[in-house]
């Protein structure tokens, strides 16, 4: 869900719908199964590029990065830039809050994020990761826009409609599980119901225990 743009400290308080979902053309729900095989193809195809340390941009880089990391058997360091406090947007650009580690030198990194919408982010990822000396970095991310191809090294799918991902998908309210306030308004803006049928196909469990 996270959108890339550039760095600065600001910290307004923002007044307008988070993100502009505008130039979204229908919508595209991910399955845990598409997320894997999406991985898969990531995997293959950083394959010669052999990296050494994946660096995976939270929040929602995390799940590909770490899952990638398994698949490879490397070592995986999170990073996090974000515009939001507690789910809300409150920057108008992202702010560092964890920095690629030093044990990125003299290895070579694969940056691995949710999506490239301007490639910002990657991109001040990508030159934290070189000044602390890579020795090359490289960027993987699942989906790109077709206006956000360029930065990337490796995609899984281009698409310019709105992805709904299967670990963002859905909130826990005082009445239930619900569809993302922001997912909501997206699909609300292409004149679109935001019920249960987007809701993630998940079994549903009882804990052991608690």
């Amino acid at each position: 869900m996270r959108e890339s743009h550039p760095q600065t400290q600001t910290t307004t308080k923002m007044t307008s719908p988070s993100y502009d979902y505008t130039q979204r053309a229908g919508v595209l729900p991910i399955s845990w199964n598409d997320f894997h095989g999406l991985c898969k193809a990531l995997a293959l195809g950083v394959q010669s590029y052999q990296p050494q340390i994946i660096l995976a941009v939270g929040r929602g880089g995390y799940y590909p990065g770490t899952l990638l990391a398994h698949m490879l058997r490397i070592d995986v360091f999170p990073v996090y830039l974000t515009r939001r406090v507690n789910d809300q947007v409150v920057r108008n650009h992202p702010q560092w809050i964890v920095e690629p580690p030093s044990a990125v030198a003299g290895k070579r990194v694969l940056i691995v994020d949710e999506i490239s919408s301007s490639g910002a982010t990657v991109r001040l990822v990508c030159e934290k990761a070189l000044a602390l000396a890579a020795a090359a970095a490289r960027v993987a991310v699942l989906y790109a826009h077709s206006w956000g191809t360029e930065m990337p090294d490796y995609i899984g799918l281009v698409s310019d409609a709105l992805i709904l991902n299967p670990w963002d998908r859905e909130v826990l309210t005082a009445d239930g599980f619900a569809i993302h306030p922001e997912y909501r308004h997206a699909l609300e803006g292409q004149g679109l119901a935001p019920d249960g049928s987007y809701l993630v196909d998940a079994p549903s469990f009882i804990l052991a225990k608690g």
